[in-house]
C-alpha cells in the first residue's frame, strides 16, 4: 500500500526537513517487507489566497483516486501508536492501494474535506506548527511499520 503525506505549504531546508527525510527512509526500508510504501511527500501551495476552500480543492486533487483519506485535525481521534499501526495494517489488509494523510494550512482543514475523510487523526489538543506535524506523521508512520515488523523501536 502506497502512503502519501500531502500538505499545504513548502518545506524549507532545515532540521525538520532532515528529520522528515530520515523517517521517510526508515519507513520505506521497514515497510517494504510489510507491503507498506513507498512513502511520498507532496506539497500544494495556494498562492492565489483562496483560503481553506481553495486549499481543500488543491489537497483533494493531490489525493490519489481510491485512496483512504485521513486528515490530521485537532478534532480527530487521538490514538496510541499500536492502534495507529493496526489501523494502517487494516487498510492494507482490506486491499487498499493508497492512503493519504492530509495536513491543512494555517487555518486547518476545510470542513468539506474533513467531512469527506475516511478517518481523522489528532496529535492532541495542542496546536502544532505544520512543519512539525509533518515530522510527527512521518515518525508515526515509521513507528507503525516498526511495530508491525516486531522491531524494538517502539517500547510501550
Amino acid at each position: 500500500m502506497r502512503v502519501h503525506v500531502i500538505a499545504v505549504g513548502r518545506q524549507k531546508a532545515g532540521p525538520e526537513a532532515q528529520l522528515i527525510l530520515d523517517y521517510v527512509t526508515r519507513f520505506d526500508r521497514t515497510g517494504r517487507a510489510l507491503g507498506l510504501g513507498p512513502l511520498t511527500l507532496k506539497e500544494v501551495d495556494d498562492r492565489k489566497g483562496g483560503g481553506m476552500a481553495a486549499e481543500a480543492a488543491l489537497l483533494h486533487k493531490a489525493v490519489p483516486d481510491g485512496a483512504v483519506l485521513c486528515v490530521l485535525d485537532e478534532r480527530g481521534r487521538v490514538e496510541s501508536s499500536p492502534d495507529f499501526a493496526n489501523r494502517l495494517a487494516g487498510w492494507r489488509d482490506q486491499g487498499r492501494s493508497d492512503v493519504a494523510f492530509v495536513i491543512g494550512g494555517a487555518d486547518g482543514i476545510d470542513p468539506s474535506l474533513r467531512a469527506g475523510a475516511d478517518h481523522a487523526v489528532s496529535f492532541g489538543k495542542m496546536v502544532w506548527p505544520h512543519m512539525l506535524a509533518r515530522v510527527m506523521i512521518t515518525e508515526q508512520l515509521y513507528r507503525a511499520a516498526s511495530i508491525l515488523a516486531g522491531s524494538p523501536y517502539h517500547r510501550a
